[in-house]
This record gives C-alpha cells, structure tokens and sequence, in this order.
C-alpha cells in the first residue's frame, strides 16, 4: 500500500506546484506514473493529497459550475414522494458528489456528478430507464439534496 511518506520533498513540492496552477488529481496522478514511474490508484491519489495538504485549486469553481447546470436541469415539481435520492458521504472515486436513488417501481441506482459537472446515472438493472415523472422527481430532490449539501460547506 502507497504512503505518502514515501514520496522524497522534491516530489511533493513538484505536486504543490502542479495544483497550485491548476491540476487535477488526475494529472498529479499522470505525472507521478510519468515521470517519477509511481503507480498510484486515483483513492491513494487522493489520500496522497489529503496526507500532504495539497489543495487542488478549481474544485470550488467546479462545485458552483455544478450546482449552476444542475438548476439549469431541473424543472419545478410537486414532491410525490414515491422517488428517494440519497448523497453519500464519501464521493465515488471521480465523482464530487455522488449516491443512490430508489424510483418509485423499487429500480435503484447509483448517480454522480463528476468534476466537470456532468450528472451520470448507473442503473442496478442493465438496460433500466426510470420514467419522466420519476426522472423529474429525482432531479427535484437531487436539487433539493445538493443545495443542503453545499450550504453546509
């Protein structure tokens, strides 16, 4: 297992460097398998990054751009009720934010909104789509859920 006690100072500065102008996780994680020929998964890349207290810099931006096309995408409905949207504590590898919803047939997914801001949406059952009104309620909580969630930032 990778620790970031491992990497020497001048890697670890050439990694502050790279996020203070701009680098995702990806690309820190890009750059430590090209040139420095260390393997890391994107989980221990990213608690490579808690462990050094290396702030990548546009993940505030990409959190207003996300809120910013989630209210774009939804529409204003009545809460039936029958559709329940869940946010996880932990995002999925990729993801800023992510979780389940249960639509109102019983079908569940798991959904997420990566760091550019797209919505993504992995049915349990291959092939599923939820239906227009389930879809809308979903995009209603989903509003409702991440509103709550960037106010307690």
């Amino acid at each position: 297992m990778f620790s970031a006690k491992d990497l020497s100072q001048q890697q670890v500065d050439t990694l502050k460097n790279l996020a203070a102008a701009g680098a995702t996780l990806s690309d820190l994680q890009r750059h430590l398998k090209q040139e420095e020929d260390i393997s890391l998964t994107y989980m221990d890349m990213r608690f490579a990054v808690l462990d050094l207290g290396i702030d990548i810099v546009d993940e505030k931006k990409n959190e207003d751009v996300t809120a910013e096309i989630v209210e774009q995408n939804i529409q204003a409905e009545e809460s039936t009720g029958t559709v329940n949207v869940a946010l996880d504590n932990i995002a999925l590898p990729g993801a800023m934010v992510s979780g389940k919803v249960t639509f109102s047939d019983g079908e569940t997914a798991i959904w997420m909104i990566d760091s550019s801001g797209r919505p993504g949406l992995d049915p349990d059952t291959p092939g599923y789509r939820p239906s227009q009104e389930d879809v809308l309620e979903f995009q209603t909580q989903l509003k409702s859920l991440l509103s709550e969630h960037q106010g307690g930032l």
